[in-house]
Formats: C-alpha cells, structure tokens, sequence
C-alpha cells in the first residue's frame, strides 16, 4: 500500500509540473515588441539619441578648392644606349695585314680603306686574266671582220665571243677576290681600339676592329605591359644620364617591339635621338622619361585627401556644411598631389584634414581653405593598383 501510494504522489507531482511549463510558454514574453510600455520606452531613447546626433558640434575640417591645372603624363624607365649603326670589322679570306688605314678613335666616312691584306698573288692573277681577256677581244674583232668578208665561218666567231665571255667572267671572280683583301668602311662612323697590327696573319672570321654610328644614338628600355595601351610611336622622350649630369637629351619613340616579354610580363621598346655633339656614347646606363600625355584639366589634390578602402579610393566633398562620400579614381601622381578621376570638379571643396570626418553626410565646418599647389612640370602615372602612401 505504501508503494502505491508512492507512485500516486509521484504522478500527481510530474502533472503538476507539466501544467506550470505550458503556462509558462504560452506567457508572453517580456520585450519591447509586445510589451507597449516598453517598446515606447525604446523609441524614446532613438529619438533621443538622433536628437543628440543632430545637435553635435560639426567636425572641423581643412579643404583644398580643386582647380583644372595641366599636367605631363610621364612614364619611367631605365635603358642602355646603342649605336645607331654598330659593327665588328672580320676578314672574310686568311690573309698578312699590309696597311692599317686609320688611328684608333678616327672619324672614317663610308667607304675609306681601314686594312689592307696582301693581295700580291691575287692581283697578278687579275693582271693575267685581264690580259688574256684583251687578246680574246682583239680576236673577236679580227673574227668579226673576217666573217663580214666570209673568210671564216660564223662557228669560229661565235667561237671567240664565247671566249671572250669566259675570260671577263674570271676576270669578276679574281677582282673579287682582289677586293676581299681590302676591308673598307660600310657607313660613316668612328672606329674603336685595333686588335692587329701590320704583318700579323689574321684567319677568315678574326675580330679586326669595331666601327660605330654616333651621330644618332638608340635607347633599348622596357616598360611593364600594363602600359602597352598608353604607348604610340612618335611619343617625346627624355633621356638623362649619369656620366653627364645635368644634360637632358630629347628624342621619340621609334618602334615598339610586338611581342611580349613571357618572362618578365615586360615590354621592349626603343627610342632615337640625336647625339650631334658627341656626349652621349654607346653602351651607357640612361635614365628613360616618355611624355605619355598632356593634360590641362587636371584636378589634383594632395594625397592625404584620399581614403583608401580595399581596391576602391574616395575623398570626402563639402556641400552645405555636411561631407559629401565620393568614389574616386586615380590618375597621375607626383611630389604628394594625385588627380582625381570620377564625380569631381573644378571648384569642389575636398576634405584635406580633418580624422573626424568618418561618414557620409556628417556636419563638418571648414576651419581653413588650403590654396591649390602649384603642379609639377611632370606627373608620374599611378600603378594599377597602386595605394596612396
């Protein structure tokens, strides 16, 4: 009976703990949706704390006026100079060196004997042949007189006009020969350092002396493909060199190679300029500015105006007292300023200082209007890319 009874107490328990927990979940919950009291409670303190946003002091701030300045779109680089016209003088035939027709340095025009081989054996075969070439002419007149009068047959005359073609055929290939001991300038330029001298025997092939075009100068340099779209030829260039400081060489684009570098993902090009006074000389270390562009409308303002954000720039405009949040692209840059691409323009009041301004529409209050600075000669493109430092 005692365990009965037990059982009995223990099931009257378990249902009254079963109806407490459906009371309690089909309670409403306690929170300011349902509750109207205190969602009201909520709203109040919203519209306090708008009320407060509306009535905080505005941020000071300094601007810059954007106004249209030109600026020179320049591409930078780094190149070797190159001989308009190079080349290695080789002997073609083994030979003595006879005469030397220069001075280490000289100037030579096109044409002008530079070494000399012995050519004594050759130019007895030359005499020879052009002797026996004479005599085989005078035959072919004499023939042709005879056959005029039918004294000889028209096979002995086409005989001797064979003869003679033989022999002005041979007489080509010795005076070819002969001129092959002669090596002569190709084009006008300056010869370098000799590496002969007179008597030595030189072999087919043997570096003799080199001879180069300085009058105009080639700049070989290499620009990163991104830039393939911004190159033309004709393009102005600026070369500086090292070994001259403070001359400025100008000269163009002159072929742009059309394949791409695989390697370096890197672009060829080469440039002219003239080098009338000499100064500049083949094989030196330039420095390579391609005038890419000009510009006059260009809006720039200092780089501190610029808030980065993942890949995308903005700067923050002033209208009517509040800060306008503007995406911005950007163009060339230099010397702290950068041009600003996108809803911008001349006489927009762009945000240069100022940390408190952190949001689009934020009252601000402009303490000092920067003036414009003066652009720079030049601009340097921006790097796809690239951030503002």
């Amino acid at each position: 009976m005692k365990s009965k009874r037990t059982v009995t107490v223990a099931a009257i328990g378990g249902l009254a703990a079963a109806v407490v927990a459906a009371y309690l979940l089909q309670r409403p919950a306690s929170n300011p949706i349902g509750d109207p009291k205190a969602a009201a409670t909520a709203h109040s303190e919203v519209k306090s704390e708008a009320k407060a946003a509306k009535g905080a002091a505005p941020a000071p701030v300094e601007v810059i006026e954007l106004v249209p300045q030109r600026v020179v779109e320049e591409l930078n680089a780094v190149g070797t100079l190159r001989a308009h016209q190079s080349v290695i003088l080789r002997p073609e035939v083994t030979g003595r060196v006879a005469s030397i027709g220069f001075r280490d340095g000289q100037n030579v025009r096109k044409g002008q004997l530079l070494i000399g081989l012995d050519a004594a054996l050759l130019e007895a075969e030359a005499a020879q042949v052009r002797a026996e070439l004479e005599l085989a002419q005078a035959n072919l007149r004499r023939t042709a007189d005879l056959a005029r009068q039918n004294f000889v047959s028209s096979s002995a005359q086409d005989s001797a006009e064979s003869n003679v073609t033989v022999l002005a055929a041979r007489l080509q290939l010795a005076q070819a020969r002969l001129d092959r001991m002669r090596i002569v300038a190709p084009f006008d330029g300056v010869v370098g350092l000799r590496a002969v001298s007179i008597g030595d025997v030189v072999k087919d092939g043997t570096d003799l002396v080199n001879l180069e075009d300085v009058s105009r100068l080639k700049v070989d340099f290499r620009l990163p493909e991104r830039l393939f779209p911004r190159l033309q030829v004709g393009q102005p260039i600026e070369v500086t060199a090292d070994a001259v400081p403070g001359a400025v060489h100008r000269g163009r684009v002159d072929a742009i190679n059309p394949r791409i570098d695989a390697g370096g993902r890197s672009l060829e090009v080469r440039a002219e300029l003239p080098n009338r006074h000499g100064s500049l000389r083949p094989g030196m270390f330039v420095r390579v500015r391609v005038i890419a562009g000009d510009r006059a409308e260009a809006l720039l303002a200092p780089e501190a105006a610029v808030v980065p954000q993942g890949d995308q720039f903005f700067v923050f405009r002033v209208v009517d007292g509040r800060a306008q949040r503007l995406p911005v692209a950007l163009g060339v840059r230099r010397e702290g300023l950068v041009e600003l691409i996108g809803d911008v323009r001349a006489g927009d009041r762009i945000v240069t200082a100022g940390m408190r301004v952190q949001r689009d529409g934020q009252p601000v209050r402009v303490l000092a209007v920067v003036p414009a600075a003066a652009p720079p000669a030049t601009a340097q493109s921006q790097p796809a890319g690239g951030s503002v430092r």
